[in-house]
């Protein structure tokens, strides 16, 4: 018979960890591969002018958009500071998907460009505005009920040896535990 502990357990590792680094590669290939064959084609000049011009509209779109939601911000901050309720305008949905496009496109690559230019169409913004309120109200239904302070109600410590300990955390919230300093005069200064 044999003491001690088992030998530590690999956990298994997820889906996204194996596939996202192939996927970053192959885009990179292709993107690579793209560049080679439009430069082929239409020469090294042309390519390094629709690269720079990428970068130059990807700036710019970029720079729009978090002009276009500080604004927004700044509108509902002094609506609300007013009283008024802010209202949602038609429109305004999209900065998050619009940033993301002007992201694409100043990332190198025709691959990258064409996706960018396909963020900045309204009826692509719009549809997957869309997807993702739709797949967002989804998961919070799932969601077990609860308030947010019920979540920090459990804490978890996890050793290196894969256990978890589960326990409970306890305030004390009564007054004595806050009681203020009593007052004792002068204090002394903090400077040595």
């Amino acid at each position: 018979m044999t003491t001690g502990t088992p030998p530590p357990t690999v956990p298994k590792r997820s889906r996204a960890r194996t596939f996202v680094p192939l996927g970053i590669a192959a885009w990179l290939v292709l993107e690579i591969w793209l560049l080679t064959v439009v430069v082929g084609a239409v020469g090294g000049l042309t390519v390094l002018l629709l690269l720079v011009g990428g970068l130059v509209l990807g700036g710019y779109v970029i720079k729009r958009a978090g002009r276009r939601a500080f604004r927004n911000l700044t509108e509902t901050f002094q609506q609300q500071q007013s009283g008024v309720a802010p209202a949602a305008k038609p429109g305004n949905e999209g900065n998050a998907l619009t940033m993301l496009g002007g992201l694409l496109l100043i990332i190198p690559g025709f691959l990258s460009d064409a996706l960018g230019l396909l963020c900045l169409l309204p009826p692509v913004r719009k549809s997957v505005a869309r997807f993702a309120e739709r797949s967002l109200e989804k998961r919070v239904r799932a969601a077990a009920p609860g308030s947010f302070g019920d979540a920090f109600q459990q804490a978890r410590i996890h050793y290196p040896d894969g256990k978890v300990v589960q326990g409970e955390v306890i305030r004390d919230d009564s007054p004595s535990a806050y009681s203020p300093r009593e007052d004792r005069g002068q204090r002394p200064p903090l400077t040595p």
